[in-house]
């Protein structure tokens, strides 16, 4: 250990207690047990006390003439305390500074004690790790979509968040069919987008456009507000958020839709987060406008009169984000749906080639995928069997492909 120490004497008493001061405190630093002869090294960190002897010109030790006793203040670096002769004085070596004060003042030599610094110590609750899987509120690593399901991933105050999703047409099964397309990168694409706004650290208002154009649904624009009650950071395993919104066809000017939709999500140790979102879609059937009309035939089908489709349906999205590194996720999501099924009605036909009747061929929708995320960017490669990706259409195949004919897709976000 270093401390700023020089020690000269030239007569006895009183002033070379002081000198001794006052060169301690104008001296540079040096080590203790090299400066002083006849001194026995010590370790500072086990012997706060030390009691240094002096010595004079000739190497004659004066342990019996007096003693000069040096503690160093364990609570201010650089501050020594002196005693010689029962008066003591205070050096401060950092402000270059001598004080002197009674005996039994406040600022008497300073003896450590280890059972309170040991006890303290232990009381302390020592600091929990910083895992890499931490984060903050609004920092979550799962995007605001696992790959079609809705999460309740936080919008903070003030925040700009684009979503974009695309979403290509030719199912990758057959690999022999896909194959020249570029497992169907080739084929036609849906490049639907959105964006969200904080108004609070909970309430935010978003807009969403999907370019997705055929019977029933075209050109769908979504506003929709939502509510974060609870947000998961690294403390709290729980996120809710409720969501309401409207969807219009044709720009927002027709055919409309309602939806109100809860988001739960729970997470599992650091890694694995599960995903619920139930909602209710109103007048998803509105206008009849999936309905087959018997003037969509020739001869015109009557069958078709007679043929109904729920007008109202409701969804339960299932999901599940796992990291496999803080930045790396593997996604999966179902849903299950009641009521209004989004698919393709077809007719039944007899011999004659006359309409008889109608099936609507519905699936559920189904989705894996892998994301990455790099600061408030978030990418994820997706497939899945649909392109419908607004509130009230994600939940069904608007292709009609099971599970096996997945398609290649892309979700984006970006936050400012």
């Amino acid at each position: 250990m270093k401390i700023p120490f020089l020690v000269t004497f030239g007569t006895l008493g009183n002033c070379r207690f002081y000198c001794f001061a006052t060169l301690l405190m104008f001296a540079g630093w040096a080590d203790l047990t090299g400066q002083i002869p006849n001194a026995t090294p010590t370790t500072p960190s086990k012997q706060t006390n030390q009691t240094v002897p002096a010595t004079d010109g000739g190497g004659e030790s004066l342990r019996d003439q007096s003693k000069i006793k040096v503690v160093f203040d364990p609570n201010s670096p650089g501050v020594v305390i002196i005693e010689s002769n029962g008066e003591k004085i205070r050096v401060d070596t950092v402000s270059k500074t001598v004080e002197s004060f009674a005996e039994g003042s406040k600022q008497e030599s300073p003896q450590p004690d280890k059972d309170r610094i040991v006890a303290t110590s232990a009381a302390e609750p020592a600091q929990e790790e910083e895992s890499a899987y931490d984060f903050d509120r609004g920092e979550e690593p799962y995007d605001f979509r696992v790959v079609n399901v809705p999460t309740p991933k936080n919008v903070p105050k003030g925040s700009w968040n684009l979503a974009f999703t695309h979403r290509f047409t030719q199912p990758i099964h057959p690999v022999s069919s896909s194959g020249k397309n570029l497992l169907g990168l080739d084929s036609f694409g849906i490049a639907s987008f959105g964006i969200s706004y904080g108004i609070t650290d909970k309430l935010y208002v978003s807009a969403y456009r999907s370019p997705l154009c055929q019977r029933g649904l075209c050109r769908v624009i979504e506003v929709g507000l939502g509510y974060n009650w609870l947000s998961h950071d690294k403390k709290s395993p729980v996120a809710l958020t409720t969501y309401a919104s409207i969807e219009g066809n044709d720009n927002f000017t027709e055919e409309y839709t309602y939806n109100f939709q809860t988001m739960i999500s729970g997470r599992i140790g650091k890694r694995v987060y599960l995903f619920f979102s139930p909602a209710l879609h109103l007048n998803s059937n509105g206008q009849r406008r999936f309905n087959p009309r018997s003037s969509d035939f020739f001869p015109p089908a009557t069958a078709a009169d007679t043929f109904q489709l729920p007008t109202h349906g409701a969804s339960f999205g299932f999901g599940a984000s796992v990291l496999i590194t803080p930045n790396v996720i593997a996604l999966f999501d179902f849903v299950p749906r009641t009521g209004f099924k989004l698919g393709q009605v077809r007719p039944i036909l007899d011999s004659n080639f006359r309409v008889t009747g109608f099936v609507n061929n519905s699936q559920p929708s189904i989705g894996f995928g892998i994301q990455r995320n790099v600061g408030r960017h978030a990418f994820a490669l997706t497939f899945s069997n649909t392109q419908a990706t607004t509130t009230s259409r994600y939940n069904s195949s608007n292709l009609a492909n099971p599970p096996k004919r997945l398609i290649i897709g892309f979700n984006l976000s970006r936050r400012f």
